[in-house]
């Protein structure tokens, strides 16, 4: 009888419109509400047998007949609150039951179309956040070795004291801002305002060292540097090609889509220099060497073309230069030379040809096995060639489905801080600037004179590169200085390359400034001891705790693009405050709080602090980031999504019917999410876009084409699509330019806008037009695009490689493929200089000294960095010890068996010391090792630099204490995924 509770009273229930979401709920009411000390130890049984011996109390009392009202007011509050995964791209939904203020149980969402009820072991240990055992719980500052106390007031006056001084005897640019793919959309686009009121391109996310060779890569292929499709979509492929993807690891909720897709036919193709989960899934698994892709994709793309299997018409009326690919593959990579590079037998080349072909729609996946390398942009731009020579973009089942890393790391790349662009992909023209001015409602010429003369339109550093901002020779960096200080705002340091430099470039920096829920490895390495000649005795080390995206409310983007919106579950917990709440509060008292917030409704937040509301912010981006069609996806569309997923189909994604109760929103049509592009203002009523460049859909039903965004001709070719090629219910039947007001003339629709849209639309683009006439007028009066119609592009004449070439990674064990295949020259771009052929050749024989290529990771129990997960009791119990992936024969070389600690040395002088995992999953060539961990440095537990409290339960290595220099030619992504280590037994 202890374990329930009877009463006549109806308990308060936040009712759901859903009858789960009510039956959660109504179960959650029935059970042991959330105890305080006295009822556990009555409920145990010590409270009554304490009592009884106290007061000699009797067993037995008269039956009281229960007070409705009393009852009614003593019982909890229980309210059941929507949000989102916190972890990975898929977008798991997930309902948190929360009782007077405590989050006491969660379950996944049986209705969302995309997890359907299920959850990975980090998705389903999310509760945990409502906890915050080892959270960043005060603001802390670094004194004496140690991390003490303060106020925020404190803190936030010390800051911004700092900064001002910093921007008057040095310039705005030696400020560099580390934002974070776990911000909601809202707090990314407003970081990267917060960037530019402050007078500074200098700021970056995660994007840069997972995705941003996938962004640059397929955008400038096609038009949209995004996943085509969708992870349900893929239900619908015949065959299935994972190249440098993880998926079982990485993204496991998306493997349900696949093993539905395999049930009704589907071939699993896997590649990959190591056998993962995923391949023991596979129908074909195919070892490569790290770093070898592109002689892959070129040798199955060999035979495709030898046995005709080309989609033919398709290449002729939407591909631009496939005859100049066809003309290369032919010629450089035949078999033989495919075999030579990648190491792969012509017959399983030919296998993987085959089965792409005979089973279309066939899909590929890639995520970071492919993205991270010095040739990382020519890879992905690989991948999308082979799918356009097959036919396979536009289509359902086909696409390029580039799975994303974080919850938001997708909408943070979309409307955040990038370096390279304001959001929305505007770029830093000035007319992108004009139109954010106007956006936001300030003055062109105030915000100019924000940024230190020229470097308004002029792209930042890049994460991957503020270790050099920090160490470079001034005169080598294209700014007025170097960086001074730094702001982690929701980055893990072990995830970037080349720890022992970052080392010592934060020792350098005057002001290093955390800002996380949790203290991260930053705190660590900045409290221990350095090099004495690189620290600098006037830094200033400053955490302040943020609240996790559980402890305020906003909108999500998945990989797919559908977007989502989460509910606040709980108050902040300890001192945190939200990121947007910090922006502001930062802002006030550097000189621009008033118009940063200048759109924006405040609202109160923790402790009756205003903070702006991120419905509002949301509604700033709907009216300005025309670009991707982020402008259709209002809170209240949205909301109404999160409230009716019972209503979307798990295969496509679109509303069969469906009214929400709350609004009386009509939902019939519309792609969960409202996947972007969503165009046109909410009122237009854009369904989203489930398929990019998918022509059998009318534009107005989620249909589209390729983009015109490169020209309308090349070399005398055009690059507009054929005639006949377009979408559904076009009235332009054959390729065309963008839309602007002058094009909207000639054709005579002018006058088709408003009065007041033509007023707006004057001398404006369909980009730049405020009102969203042109959007209107173009897709709902005559079916066509407002981006144009053109042709993706095969030859990409704007990069350094028109046409992917396979280059030897800067270190290689490989000396005679260095010759052959060599990397490209040393440059200067991002504002800084950087080596290839110069240090490739200077190690070009590395190899006989570090002979083993070193690769990395995920696992399923950790994500990112890993201080988040490695600070979840359940998960840290799954995986407690950082280790190496070795294969039997190479390590009986070494005399290390299972289980032994092993050092991992590399050319960088580093050396970690990790736990040997003796298994076949690698080749004898090559080692393995995770990314998540960090607490560990060559050899030493960092434990007690950590703010008291505040450490990680597992702590381990960083494997990137140890990785090597190496940046990709177009996005300066770091080359994690191939580089080369010695390994030998730990002495005991």
């Amino acid at each position: 009888m202890l374990l329930t509770r009877k009463s006549s009273s109806v308990t308060p229930v936040d009712r759901g419109s859903s009858s789960l979401v009510t039956s959660l709920a109504r179960g959650v009411a029935r059970a042991v509400p959330t105890m305080d000390r006295r009822a556990f130890l009555r409920r145990s049984g010590l409270g009554l047998g304490v009592g009884l011996a106290a007061s000699q109390l009797s067993l037995v009392k008269k039956a009281q007949a229960a007070d409705p009202a009393a009852a009614s007011a003593a019982a909890p509050k229980v309210e059941v609150k929507r949000t989102v995964c916190g972890h990975c791209s898929v977008g798991c939904a997930i309902d948190a039951v929360v009782e007077n203020g405590v989050w006491v149980r969660q379950e996944p969402v049986f209705d969302s179309p995309i997890n359907l009820g299920s959850h990975c072991a980090k998705g389903a240990a999310v509760r945990e956040h409502g906890h915050g055992e080892y959270r960043l719980k005060y603001p802390m500052k670094l004194v004496n070795g140690k991390y003490q106390r303060i106020s925020w007031d404190q803190a936030l006056d010390e800051i911004a004291a700092k900064l001002l001084k910093l921007r008057e005897t040095s310039t705005p640019d030696a400020l560099f801002v580390v934002g974070s793919s776990k911000h909601n959309n809202e707090q990314a686009y407003l970081l990267r305002k917060w960037m530019s009121l402050w007078g500074s391109n200098n700021c970056d996310h995660q994007a840069r060292i997972c995705h941003s060779t996938t962004v640059a890569g397929v955008a400038n292929t096609w038009g949209y540097g995004a996943m085509t499709n969708s992870y349900n979509d893929m239900q619908n492929a015949k065959a299935a090609l994972y190249i440098g993807s993880n998926a079982a690891e990485a993204h496991p909720v998306s493997m349900l889509h696949m093993l539905h897709a395999k049930e009704n036919g589907c071939k699993m193709i896997v590649v990959d220099p190591r056998f993962t989960r995923t391949a023991a899934k596979a129908d074909q698994y195919v070892r490569i060497r790290s770093g070898t892709d592109i002689a892959f994709l070129f040798g199955v793309l060999y035979h495709v073309f030898k046995n005709g299997w080309e989609d033919k018409k398709y290449i002729a009326d939407r591909v631009y230069g496939m005859d100049k690919v066809r003309e290369e593959v032919m010629t450089k990579w035949t078999p033989d030379k495919v075999e030579e590079v990648c190491g792969v037998p012509e017959a399983e080349v030919f296998q993987v040809a085959k089965t792409m072909a005979e089973n279309r729609p066939s899909t590929i996946v890639w995520c970071m096995g492919q993205t991270q390398h010095t040739i990382g942009n020519a890879m992905v731009r690989a991948s999308c060639i082979l799918q356009l020579a097959l036919g396979n973009i536009g289509v359902s089942g086909g696409g390029a489905n580039i799975f994303r890393g974080h919850d938001n790391v997708q909408g943070a790349t979309d409307v955040g801080p990038n370096p390279d662009s304001l959001p929305g992909y505007y770029g830093l023209a000035e007319g992108s600037w004009k139109h954010f001015a106007k956006v936001w409602g300030l003055d062109y010429e105030w915000l100019k004179s924000r940024y230190a003369p020229n470097m308004m339109t002029k792209s930042g550093m890049t994460v991957s590169r503020w270790i050099d901002g920090v160490l470079e020779k001034p005169e080598l960096i294209e700014q007025g200085s170097n960086l001074k200080a730094l702001f982690f705002w929701g980055h893990a340091p072990n995830s970037q390359s080349r720890g022992l430099e970052m080392k010592r470039a934060m020792d350098k920096l005057d002001l290093l400034v955390v800002i996380d829920p949790f203290p991260s490895a930053t705190a660590a390495m900045a409290a221990m001891p350095g090099k004495p000649e690189d620290l600098n005795p006037n830094r200033a080390v400053y955490l302040l705790p943020a609240t996790t995206q559980f402890e305020t409310s906003g909108s999500c983007t998945a990989s797919n693009r559908s977007i989502q919106w989460r509910e606040k579950v709980i108050e902040p917990l300890w001192e945190s405050r939200t990121d947007h709440m910090i922006m502001y509060q930062l802002a006030e008292k550097l000189g621009f709080g008033k118009e940063l917030v200048k759109n924006y409704k405040m609202v109160p937040g923790k402790g009756g602090m205003l903070e702006p509301e991120p419905e509002s912010i949301l509604r700033e981006i709907n009216r300005g980031v025309w670009t991707i069609g982020y402008t259709g996806q209002s809170p209240e569309r949205l909301k109404a999504h999160m409230r009716n997923m019972h209503v979307f189909d798990v295969k496509t994604l679109r509303a069969k019917g469906g009214v929400d109760k709350e609004t009386g929103y009509v939902l019939d049509g519309d792609y969960f999410g409202l996947p972007w592009p969503c165009y046109g203002t909410p009122e237009l009523k854009h369904p989203g876009t489930p398929n990019l460049y998918d022509t059998s859909k009318h534009v107005m039903d989620g249909g589209g084409n390729f983009r015109a965004n490169f020209g309308v001709e090349r070399d005398g070719v055009s690059l507009l699509a054929a005639d006949g090629s377009h979408s559904l219910g076009a009235d332009i039947t054959t390729g065309y330019p963008e839309f602007d007001d002058v094009l909207l003339k000639k054709l005579g629709w002018w006058g088709e806008l408003t009065p007041e849209e033509q007023q707006a639309a004057e001398g404006k683009n369909w980009k730049t037009d405020l009102s969203g006439g042109i959007i209107r007028v173009v897709m709902k009066n005559h079916g066509c695009h407002p981006f144009g119609n053109a042709r993706a592009r095969a030859v990409v004449w704007n990069f350094p490689d028109a046409i992917p070439q396979h280059r030897e990674p800067i270190y290689s064990t490989r000396p005679d493929l260095v010759e052959k295949y060599p990397t490209h020259a040393d440059k200067t771009f991002w504002r800084l200089p950087t080596l290839f052929k110069t240090l490739q050749d200077q190690n070009k024989d590395i190899g006989q000294r570090f002979p083993l290529i070193m690769t990395s990771g995920r696992l399923v129990e950790y994500e990112g960095g890993g201080e988040e997960t490695r600070s979840n009791p359940w998960l840290a119990e799954l995986q407690q010890d950082m280790f190496v992936e070795i294969n039997p024969a190479t390590a009986n070389d070494r005399g290390i068996r299972p289980g032994d600690m092993v050092w991992v040395s590399t050319p960088t002088g580093a050396r970690i010391r990790v736990k040997a995992l003796v298994t076949e999953r690698v080749d004898r060539h090559t080692v393995f090792l995770p990314f998540h961990f960090s607490g560990h440095w060559q050899g030493q537990d960092l434990l007690r630099y950590y703010p008291e409290g505040a450490a990680p339960v597992v702590r381990g290595e960083a494997v990137n204490t140890a990785t090597t220099y190496g940046y990709d030619a177009v996005t300066m992504m770091q080359e994690t995924k191939t580089t080369v280590c010695q390994i030998e037994r730990a002495s005991a």
